[in-house]
């Protein structure tokens, strides 16, 4: 989502909003979940953000921010046609 601010355009991460595919996003959600049980009770196995997400806040809010990131990767790949690499490091601007 790009907004405006003080006279510059600035781009911000959006929301898992309420439009569009309800499967798609319950799907999301629901793989999401699977990876913070999986994290509870095998914290070394899991993304060490994931971790210290569910650390700062509550299991739902974690669960639901893990299906954002999720589908922004997933729009990311398929907008770029690219295949998914776990340990990728990003290209940061700067």
């Amino acid at each position: 989502m790009t907004i405006a601010s003080s006279n510059q355009w600035v781009l911000t991460l959006g929301r898992i909003s309420k439009m569009g595919d309800k499967y798609l996003r319950r799907l999301l959600v629901i793989g999401a979940t699977s990876l913070v049980r999986r994290a509870k009770y095998k914290p070394e196995t899991a993304d060490p953000r994931l971790v210290a997400l569910l650390a700062r806040k509550p299991v739902r809010v974690a669960t639901v921010a893990m299906a954002n990131k999720m589908a922004r990767i997933a729009w990311a790949l398929m907008t770029r046609g690219q295949v998914y690499q776990a340990h990728h490091a990003p290209m940061l601007k700067g």
